[in-house]
């Protein structure tokens, strides 16, 4: 069903122009179907802010449940911002205080990038903790996303994640754990998740909490962990919201990093990710851009566009399917609490039968 686009929020009609059905708020208001209210905390850098935002809302759109869906993106202070950002967070996205009295029935977190290794040293970490606090009390439920995942471990679990010799960078075939689980009802039990992180947390620490590993790399580690009620908290350490050009984006980042001099060599490729011929245009392009470089002529432009054909995007139908069974438990459970005064009996801990159902 479709999204409401009930602001003027750009990434509404960037997605209508995709082809994605969306209501304008007259048509919504004038429909008798159920609304869910989600809200999308974007803790992203400026340069994948809009990026991210549209990735999330769209992944929002995607599902299937007859419903409509209002998204409400929102920022946090000391997060690192230019003018030009923070002026389009004032004018298109919603405030924190608005959101906690009108209320959410969901809640989805980004990651973010970060200047200390003790994330509670962020200038951040404040109102962060001050909006998953009221969350976890008031909220159906929490999807979080990489650096937000470990936040939450740490703050909610005292978990620690460790640094890791080189980065984590590329697309990495998963295993599922529970094909029963209701998050993966009907999913692949095999699948591709993009990952790109310096930090990891493993099965054992997740385990050791009492959290049930969902899906796992051999190479990649966990990408998605659940709370022991299910679905009140979704971990994800990898990025199945990804573009099939996002890797790309960041590959191209870090090569003009090594060239302006603040890394030694250029940057490996992203794990099974490039074609061999996508290889062969990425390094044809940092040769070319290093001569230039060290000749003191114009660098030359990275043929971006010859490289994305030659991607492939193997994790989206799967990412969409996850936030689909997500967005159905937030439906049963919400649709639940507005009806449990009728409904003496129900487990708190396992308020859908899920975990009969499993039985």
């Amino acid at each position: 069903m479709p999204l409401v686009a009930h602001s003027g929020l750009p990434t509404f009609e960037h997605l209508r122009t995709q082809g994605h059905e969306l209501l304008s708020l007259d048509r919504a208001v004038h429909q008798d179907i159920r609304e869910l209210h989600i809200g999308f905390l974007n803790m992203m850098p400026d340069a994948a802010l809009e990026a991210t935002e549209r990735q999330f809302i769209r992944l929002v759109g995607s599902c299937n449940r007859i419903a409509q869906f209002f998204v409400y993106p929102f920022s946090l202070p000391g997060l690192s911002r230019s003018p030009e950002t923070l002026e389009y967070i004032e004018r298109y996205y919603s405030k924190f205080p608005d959101l906690r009295e009108q209320g959410l029935d969901a809640l989805i977190i980004t990651g973010a990038n970060v200047a200390t290794p003790d994330l509670t040293q962020e200038a951040f970490w404040k109102p962060f903790i001050e909006v998953v606090d009221w969350a976890q009390h008031n909220v159906t439920s929490m999807l979080c996303s990489c650096l937000a995942t470990h936040a939450l471990l740490k703050h909610f679990h005292g978990i620690e994640r460790q640094p890791m010799p080189r980065k984590r960078w590329g697309v990495y075939s998963h295993r599922v754990g529970d094909p029963q689980h209701p998050l993966l009802r009907e999913i692949n039990t095999r699948f591709d998740v993009p990952h790109s992180r310096y930090n990891d947390i493993s099965r054992a620490q997740l385990e050791a909490a009492g959290l049930e590993v969902l899906a796992e790399s051999e190479e990649g580690g966990v990408h998605m962990a659940a709370s022991p009620d299910q679905f009140r908290i979704i971990y994800f350490q990898g990025h199945p919201e990804y573009d099939v050009n996002s890797l790309l984006k960041e590959y191209k980042r870090e090569v003009h990093r090594y060239l302006a001099g603040e890394l030694p060599a250029p940057p490996p490729y992203p794990e099974h990710y490039f074609s061999k011929r996508a290889a062969e245009l990425a390094s044809g392009w940092v040769q070319a851009a290093t001569r230039a470089r060290d000749a003191g002529k114009p660098v030359p432009e990275m043929p971006e566009r010859a490289i994305e054909v030659e991607l492939d995007n193997t994790w989206g139908d799967t990412a969409k399917a996850i936030v689909n069974n997500w967005l159905g438990l937030v439906y049963q459970f919400t649709n639940l609490e507005r009806k449990k005064q009728f409904m003496p009996g129900v487990d708190p801990n396992d308020p859908l039968g899920l975990a009969k159902k499993r039985g």
